[in-house]
């Protein structure tokens, strides 16, 4: 009963727990926090994408000091990786596009975003949501850095050049490459589980 009763007590934090993912990078690694409650089709975009293995190799192609980093489009050899359809643009879910946010990368269309992602370096006013026309959309803001903003600075300070990527020339590419190595989830350490394997190795 006691055990029955410690588990319901833990339930509602279990249900409300955001996913949690890490980027082992070449510069170090990055924790990200996953706001599933306030743009889900993003994070189950995102995962989906994690999950399979997707963002492994590929580099942060897209480095702008003061502004952002992005990533997640381009292998180490700079070839555009095929993608699954579009997502549903939800950037008017009241997020807003803060330093240290995640957010997800589109073309002029609102509703293009597929992999590529940025993290913000500063607050960046100008990416919000302000309506629902073709320039009002914004951008979707779905995650935020909780550990290792020190990496995505450090990333930001990298030196940058123009590139092929995919053929076509591009600006602002860091001269070094810097890959995401592995992409993967966290285990929340306060599952149930978590703790029965803890009390059983103490024992």
């Amino acid at each position: 009963m006691r055990l029955a009763a410690a588990l319901l007590a833990l339930l509602p934090g279990l249900l409300l727990a955001n996913p949690v993912v890490r980027l082992d990078t070449t510069a170090g690694p990055v924790t990200i926090e996953l706001y599933e409650d306030k743009a889900p089709k993003s994070v189950a975009n995102f995962l989906q994408y994690v999950d399979s293995g997707f963002y492994n190799g590929t580099q942060f192609h897209r480095v702008i000091s003061g502004f952002m980093i992005q990533g997640g489009g381009f292998d180490q050899s700079g070839q555009r990786k095929a993608t699954r359809e579009p997502i549903q643009n939800e950037a008017d879910n009241g997020l807003k596009n803060k330093r240290g946010t995640l957010a997800m990368a589109r073309t002029s269309n609102p509703h293009s975003a597929t992999a590529q992602f940025f993290v913000n370096l500063v607050d960046n006013r100008n990416l919000d949501f302000t309506g629902k026309s073709t320039r009002g959309w914004g951008y979707t803001v779905f995650g935020a850095v909780t550990d290792g903003m020190n990496v995505v600075d450090n990333i930001a300070r990298e030196r940058t050049t123009s590139q092929r990527l995919n053929g076509m020339m591009a600006r602002d590419v860091p001269e070094v490459p810097i890959l995401i190595t592995k992409a993967y989830r966290l285990e929340d350490d306060s599952t149930p589980a978590k703790q029965a394997n803890e009390e059983k190795d103490a024992q």
